[in-house]
């Protein structure tokens, strides 16, 4: 952790969000097995050159009955020409994080298909370790905010779980730090 906070490299990132983008689905047409490049035209094409000149990529994805969502699931397959021909992003850093409803559970489903995929494109991952005793093996925040008087679950956005946040901190200089030892 702290060889993490010695990071005095600037660092400039992008936030895209696939929710955003018109990416079409896998057709199945399998000319990837013969080029790093989808035949298909749509918003993926962009994502292809980000990828390709990024030294980390984080993904994110809120935790739908113990995996990803559609979305990132479609991207993921999207990504299939940048591993049959060469391993396109083979050596970059890549850390996963996800969102879900209740503490303790539900992430962890999500954070292994995201790690299986890093590892499917050669990808080196790293996973967050704060100082002290560990807080979680990966990053998830929640949306539980404990139980009421009468027993009943509250809510809370996201955004006001610190523990996840601070892990979700840490996995960026984590990748950063890694990126540039590698650099």
């Amino acid at each position: 952790a702290e060889q993490a906070s010695a990071l005095e490299v600037p660092v400039s990132c992008e936030l895209v969000e696939l929710s955003k983008l018109d990416i079409g689905f896998c057709v199945g047409c399998n000319r990837c097995l013969a080029q790093t490049s989808c035949t298909l035209e749509d918003d993926m094409n962009d994502l292809y050159e980000k990828l390709r000149d990024a030294d980390v990529v984080l993904l994110a994805s809120p935790d739908y009955f113990g995996t990803v969502s559609a979305r990132m699931k479609n991207f993921m397959d999207r990504t299939r020409p940048f591993h049959m021909v060469e391993n396109v992003l083979t050596g970059k850093v890549g850390g996963a994080m996800s969102t879900a409803g209740l503490n303790n559970c539900g992430g962890e489903g999500t954070l292994a298909a995201l790690d299986s995929w890093f590892a499917t494109q050669g990808m080196l991952s790293v996973h967050p370790r704060t100082a002290g005793a560990p807080l979680s093996g990966g990053v998830v925040a929640t949306g539980f905010a404990g139980l009421d008087e009468t027993g009943q679950p509250r809510w809370r956005s996201v955004k006001a779980d610190e523990i996840g946040f601070a892990l979700a901190r840490q996995l960026g200089r984590e990748a950063a730090c890694l990126a540039v030892r590698l650099a």
